[in-house]
């Protein structure tokens, strides 16, 4: 791609993947000293193209363009003329903090707690279509965003467990998880009730999750445990292919914490528990097919959420990666 004065090419990474001829992640490189406004003008040009790539290819890492900084970083993802989706209104169960209206942090839990591969917010109703990833600094050590083919998991996983495969598609799956009645940064879910539902009250909480279909329990903490609707396990693609598009891997590996057991984390969708075998038979296919990201400052990652998980690596140091979400699209 070669317009104005910017030139980028694709490149590749260290033991970067192949599924089905194509290259995982895509990476492309600039290789010509620029500026931004330059850079977002080329991006509004050619948005559509690049989020038909990040469709078929899964992941975009864009190397080496001149976004150094939160304001660089909303510059770059407003460049691509999507809907913003703002963490306020979303039901993630991260601790996050804005930076802008558009780009928070990635998520707040401590260095030494993994966030294991999962779509974005799909273990509720109301999720976005693509993830921006910023690294503003890379840490020490770790801190690499795994990422992962889904429908390629998908398929292997239907190949490996066909009666978890079949059970999963037709009875679909249910989340459990119990918000902090304020904001826990020491966990991976740890975001309060009243933020998540913003609300107030507990009248006004459950108004909204009624609204979404949820049922839910008061605990003797003030805390809530909320129980989502019968949300699907998969997700068909435009391209034909399927995806194993759910929070299973994150929700029975990761969901520990001081209110949380991933054991009563997640259920098929007429609440039977979930064949054991199966579930860690995902979990270790996601640990075989993950593409550990290495951030270099300034890297931006385009997410495809319907096609590809991410989560996040244990790490020493300073690590500070942003995220930007974008309102369903396609």
């Amino acid at each position: 791609m070669r317009e104005r004065t910017l030139e980028v090419a694709e490149t590749s990474l260290p033991d970067q993947q192949s599924h089905f001829g194509d290259a995982f992640p895509l990476v492309l490189e600039c290789r010509t000293a620029t500026d931004l406004p330059i850079v977002c003008a080329v991006l509004r040009e050619t948005s559509r193209h690049l989020v038909e790539r990040a469709a078929r290819y899964g992941v975009i890492l864009f190397r080496g363009f001149p976004v150094l900084s939160d304001q660089d970083f909303d510059a770059f993802v407003a460049a691509f003329g999507l809907p913003n989706f703002p963490y306020y209104e979303s039901l993630s169960n991260a601790v996050r903090v804005n930076r802008t209206p558009r780009v928070f942090t990635a998520n707040e839990a401590p260095p030494d707690v993994e966030i294991y591969l999962h779509h974005e917010m799909a273990q509720t109703p109301i999720y976005p279509s693509h993830l921006f990833f910023f690294c503003e600094q890379p840490a020490t050590t770790g801190g690499a965003t795994p990422v992962c083919r889904s429908d390629v998991l998908w398929e292997r996983l239907a190949a490996r467990c066909p009666q978890f495969a079949r059970d999963l598609e037709a009875k679909g799956l249910r989340y459990s998880h119990i918000m902090p009645a304020a904001d826990d940064a020491a966990s991976g879910m740890g975001r309060s009730w009243p933020s998540t539902l913003r609300s107030t009250t507990r009248a006004e909480a459950e108004e909204r999750l009624a609204g979404l279909g949820y049922s839910w329990e008061w605990q003797p903490d003030g805390a809530l445990r909320a129980t989502t609707p019968v949300l699907p396990a998969i997700r068909r693609l435009p391209n034909g292919r399927t995806s194993f598009f759910n929070q299973l891997i994150a929700a029975s590996q990761g969901w520990k914490d001081g209110r949380n057991d991933p054991s009563r984390a997640i259920t098929y969708g007429d609440g039977a528990q979930l064949d054991r075998a199966g579930a860690l038979e995902a979990a270790r296919l996601g640990d075989e097919l993950a593409f550990d990201v290495p951030w270099q400052r300034g890297d931006v990652a385009l997410v495809d959420n319907y096609v590809a998980m991410h989560g996040r690596r244990t790490f020493t140091g300073t690590r500070k990666v942003l995220a930007s979400l974008i309102a369903s699209v396609g």
